[in-house]
């Protein structure tokens, strides 16, 4: 079978219409294609600086939040070692005229504060001195450095005010 000249021009054209279709098809899906990476390629970018500005944030936050940390628990001892406050207390009382009369350290007991694990011995300091030395022995002991994680709690005075009975917490951090 013989095939005419105008037929294979015909085919030709058909053929060379259905490439060029082809080829159209596959341009657009692939336009199509490249248009969406572009604009995920975009939102993703946004996406990255407003992360990136969260993640310093964040990070600065962090940094803060150690630093208060640290601060923190540089005030609060690791132990409340009996023997070392138990001192203290004794120099404080003779820098303040007051005597002492007993000390009995318990043992520390399991406590959170402000979410914070930590131990806590309650202390009952039954002194005896002038009143003005009696208040000077609490003041010294709310503002002395060593005593900056102790809570006076209760404090009761007999009338003639020669006697007293101090209580108080003293906190100790566990890291």
């Amino acid at each position: 079978m013989k095939i005419g000249r105008k037929a294979l021009l015909v085919l030709g054209a058909v053929v060379i219409v259905a490439a060029v279709v082809v080829v159209g098809v596959l341009y657009s899906r692939q336009a199509g294609d490249r248009a969406d990476l572009n604009n995920r390629l975009d939102r993703a970018q946004t996406l990255l600086l407003g992360l990136t500005g969260s993640k310093n944030n964040l990070e600065d936050q962090l940094t803060s939040a150690q630093s208060s940390l640290d601060e923190s628990s540089a005030k609060f001892p690791e132990s409340v070692e009996s023997i070392e406050y138990g001192e203290y207390l004794f120099e404080i009382a003779a820098d303040c005229n007051v005597n002492l009369d007993s000390l009995t350290f318990p043992k520390p007991v399991a406590s959170t504060l402000g979410g914070v694990a930590c131990s806590v011995v309650s202390l009952t300091l039954p002194v005896t001195g002038t009143l003005e030395n009696i208040f000077k022995f609490i003041d010294t002991m709310r503002t002395d450095d060593r005593f900056a994680s102790t809570n006076v709690k209760t404090i009761n005075m007999n009338i003639g005010g020669s006697k007293a009975t101090i209580t108080l917490d003293i906190y100790g951090y566990k890291g």
